[in-house]
């Protein structure tokens, strides 16, 4: 049994862009509904969505048959935690509010084996080894990890060359909500003084060498998104998608349904 290439950071590094879905449902029959309509990667989140480990790893399992490639946003970059997600077999996570540079190289070392690393060593128990049925796992583990952290809130952005410029780091995700909020736009990420920010952002980590995205469910700013260079980019959550459809076809029947309510890039 091989260990599976991480193809998501292959693609990064031959700069490719790749189109991905947000997934809140919390659903394993739901990711692998998705992980079938042709996207290249999956966002899992646990940050906003009701997800606990068991829930990620059977939506892990769900999306394995299928081309996309699977994301976890663990709620906090906490070294515990990330070790867990890595062995249930993850190989790319997504930290929220990522502010340093000490943050993003200690968040490195989570994610790999000593000695370069502090990711603790119990492959006989980890799915991501196939429980140790994968020779030679803990020396070929940490070429497939992928880190993206992400920037959204005024202290992230201030420190961003610098977080760019961490070893490890693969790519920085810029997060529109939060940072439209906190520069006092709140729900508006196309704000003109917001649209700038992202758009100085990404040309800097691109700059930088290093791979950047984002998630806009506006087909505008997504699209000027990817003409900007952004390498992976979610265009859509399942809930909404899920919820937008469910008001159409109620309002089809019923006459009109208000549309969902906004309030930020979700």
């Amino acid at each position: 049994m091989q260990l599976p290439v991480n193809s998501f950071k292959q693609r990064l590094l031959h700069a490719e862009p790749q189109i991905g879905l947000w997934l809140g449902l919390a659903n394993a029959y739901c990711a692998e509904l998705a992980a079938n309509a042709g996207f290249d990667w999956l966002l899992l989140d646990a940050e906003h969505a009701p997800n606990d480990v068991r829930s990620l790893l059977a939506q892990l399992q769900a999306i394995a048959p299928y081309p996309a490639q699977a994301i976890i946003r663990p709620p906090i970059g906490d070294t515990a935690l990330i070790k867990q997600l890595l062995d249930i077999g993850a190989q790319t996570l997504l930290v929220p509010m990522v502010e340093t540079a000490a943050q993003a190289q200690q968040l490195v070392r989570a994610m790999r084996y000593p000695p370069q690393g502090v990711r603790g060593v119990g492959s006989a128990l980890a799915r991501a080894s196939r429980w140790n049925s994968i020779p030679g796992y803990l020396d070929q583990a940490d070429e497939q990890m992928c880190l993206l952290v992400q920037i959204e809130n005024l202290e992230g952005l201030a420190n961003l060359d610098a977080i760019a410029a961490v070893e490890g780091v693969d790519g920085l995700f810029i997060g529109p909500a939060d940072l439209s909020a906190a520069m006092g736009h709140r729900g508006n990420p196309g704000h003109p003084e917001v649209a700038a920010a992202i758009e100085d952002a990404i040309r800097r980590v691109r700059q930088a060498g290093k791979a950047v995205g984002i998630l806009s469910a506006d087909p505008v700013l997504a699209r000027r998104y990817i003409e900007l260079g952004a390498h992976f980019v979610a265009v859509g959550v399942d809930t909404t998608v899920l919820m937008k459809g469910l008001q159409s076809l109620a309002g089809q029947y019923k006459g009109h349904v208000a549309p969902t309510g906004g309030g930020g890039v979700y």
